[in-house]
């Protein structure tokens, strides 16, 4: 009998969940690292008049190809400096075009996951046996360059499908962050055909400190987003007692630039000052929320 991609049940953290060593913040520095398919070319630009329908956008397109050739060395050697792992999104077009940064980061130490072939490749608008052969792809692409295969998932725009969570599980992923539903990390159980369970972890991927929607969508500069961040950690912290996670997420091709990478070197600096932090990869958070899961914080 085919296993269900349905989970059997879903446990969240209980209030007596606590993040290591009584930390009030788990803190996650994304790295977006984004391409689109051969002939595919983004849905946003710098531009603010659009083309009229129809026409191949070469300045979008040229605008997102920053990312591997100048952004993710410039943000990789930010974290560098101030000695972060970092989680990385990366698409598995990239294996093939950016092999050596790929690469790279993984011998770094940062967590390197799948995020689709390409921004134009959405689970969601796939079937079964479609949306099966992009996880597939995806992992033996990165696999193949980095010799680990990949243990989480995030799709373009969080968005993969009702049953896609499933398939990863099946797939035998450790987490995924097609979810935002909550600010910590939950647990869904599946059948695992053989009588007992396969546990797949939710990494809910926060959008409040993300450089995209802030600068791209909403005009802000980045200084306002350091701001913003500077504002959560003080404000939230001080409202309730309950621990959260937040997500920092810069894109290659946006704050990749001179003049949004400095934002996120500043926010790595403020994090790292704090006591209160715990500065985390997805990865890491994944294998913290099932510990905790047996010791019945997350039930």
């Amino acid at each position: 009998m085919p296993q269900s991609l349905q989970p059997l049940r879903t446990l969240r953290a209980t209030p007596d969940f606590r993040w290591p060593d009584g930390k009030r913040v788990a803190l996650v520095f994304n790295i977006a690292f984004e391409a689109w398919s051969e002939g595919e070319a983004p849905g946003i630009g710098p531009m603010g008049n659009v083309l009229k329908p129809g026409y191949f956008d070469t300045n979008a397109d040229s605008w997102a190809k920053y990312g591997p050739t100048r952004g993710i060395q410039r943000l990789s050697r930010i974290a560098q400096a101030n000695g972060v792992r970092t989680s990385v999104m990366t698409n598995g077009v990239l294996a093939e075009r950016a092999p050596d940064a790929v690469r790279a980061l993984h011998a770094a130490g940062h967590d390197v996951y799948a995020h689709s072939w390409g921004m134009d490749v959405i689970p969601v608008y796939l079937d079964e046996a479609a949306a099966r052969a992009n996880v597939e792809r995806n992992t033996r692409a990165l696999e193949a360059v980095t010799g680990e295969a990949p243990v989480g998932w995030i799709s373009p725009r969080g968005t993969g499908a009702p049953s896609f969570p499933g398939m990863l599980a099946q797939a035998g992923y450790l987490w995924h962050g097609d979810c935002n539903d909550d600010d910590l990390p939950s647990i869904d159980e599946y059948d695992d055909g053989a009588g007992g369970v396969r546990r797949l972890v939710r990494i809910p991927l926060t959008m409040d400190v993300n450089d995209l929607p802030h600068c791209i969508r909403y005009g802000n500069a980045p200084a306002t987003l350091i701001d913003q961040f500077e504002d959560i950690l003080e404000n939230a912290l001080q409202a309730d007692d309950q621990p959260f996670m937040l997500d920092v997420t810069a894109h290659t091709h946006v704050f990749g630039r001179p003049s949004g990478a400095w934002a996120y070197d500043a926010m790595m600096k403020i994090a790292l000052e704090r006591d209160d932090v715990w500065i985390a990869t997805r990865r890491e958070i994944a294998h913290y929320a099932l510990a905790q899961a047996d010791l019945g914080a997350i039930a």
